[in-house]
């Protein structure tokens, strides 16, 4: 099996995706993400733990606001002018909660807002239910509870990035692989157009890279329709939970998001940063 280290990126302007010990599906101090990305010269770092909505839900009041604030800030200062660390946060969208995320993100200030869509336990992709919700049906009438959230996170505009635009292939897998996706192109398309009016940023999540899905949030086939439709701004996340999956598929990322045509990625909305665009080495 390959050593999960070699596949750890190198020399890359950022990671803006990834959770420590104040995410409930992880257990990594944020010192050991740091060390790593100065190590691995990664001047900047996202912290983008979980936030939830649905009471019940992992990362719902799991860690308050002011707690997350002050050990990210604080670790911002050990670390200044070695890496910048960036107090951000991932909120699961649900669109009958999105009073609830306008509000918390009117009255609480982050450096970077990642929204994202999880299969939630009152949902359909939920493991109780999943096979029996799959039994039947096309993969356009799977995903569509999926798309149809990820639509109203676009259409809400609360983000800077929209993530992993389509981790539902991970829980489908054992009846759809991702060649099935890029057999339905249509279902994408409405997702891609709203989100290049947004103005909104694409991640190119890595983690698919190291589950069976095999490929990226989303493949590299999405990335480069959303430019030729006009989208702008990308940016590039591991969504690392253990300390071996820091930076873990980025060269792959990054890869794609240069092949697509674009030369830098992006991290807070509508700022452009020169000190993001991609080395050399994916310019050539």
């Amino acid at each position: 099996m390959e050593d999960s280290r070699s596949r750890q990126a190198r020399d890359l302007p950022l990671d803006a995706h990834l959770h420590t010990d104040l995410s409930p599906d992880s257990m990594v101090p944020l010192e050991l993400y740091a060390a790593q990305a100065f190590e691995r010269g990664i001047p900047e770092i996202a912290i983008t733990d979980h936030l939830d909505f649905m009471p019940g839900a992992p990362a719902y009041e799991y860690a308050d606001y002011g707690k997350r604030e002050m050990i990210v800030r604080d670790a911002a200062e050990r670390w200044a002018g070695k890496v910048t660390i960036r107090f951000g946060v991932e909120l699961t969208y649900e669109s009958r909660y999105e009073d609830q995320i306008r509000e918390h993100l009117r009255s609480h200030a982050y450096d970077y807002v990642l929204g994202t869509v999880h299969a939630m336990s009152d949902g359909p992709y939920d493991r109780s239910r999943i096979a029996g919700f799959v039994a039947g049906k096309t993969l356009p009438e799977v995903v569509a509870p999926y798309f149809g959230e990820v639509a109203g996170a676009i259409h809400s505009r609360l983000f800077d990035t929209i993530g992993h635009l389509d981790m539902c292939k991970r829980w489908l897998v054992p009846w759809f692989k991702a060649p099935d996706f890029a057999a339905i192109p249509e279902v994408y398309e409405p997702l891609l157009v709203a989100l290049v009016e947004s103005g909104m940023a694409l991640e190119v999540n890595a983690s698919g890279l190291r589950h069976p899905t095999g490929e990226t949030y989303p493949g590299a086939w999405v990335v480069r329709r959303f430019r030729e439709l006009g989208g702008q701004r990308v940016t590039t996340g591991s969504d690392s939970h253990l300390p071996h999956c820091f930076a873990f598929g980025l060269e792959e990322a990054c890869e794609i998001v240069a092949a697509a045509g674009f030369d830098r990625l992006a991290l807070q909305r509508g700022v452009e940063r020169g000190d993001l665009v991609l080395p050399e080495r994916f310019r050539q």
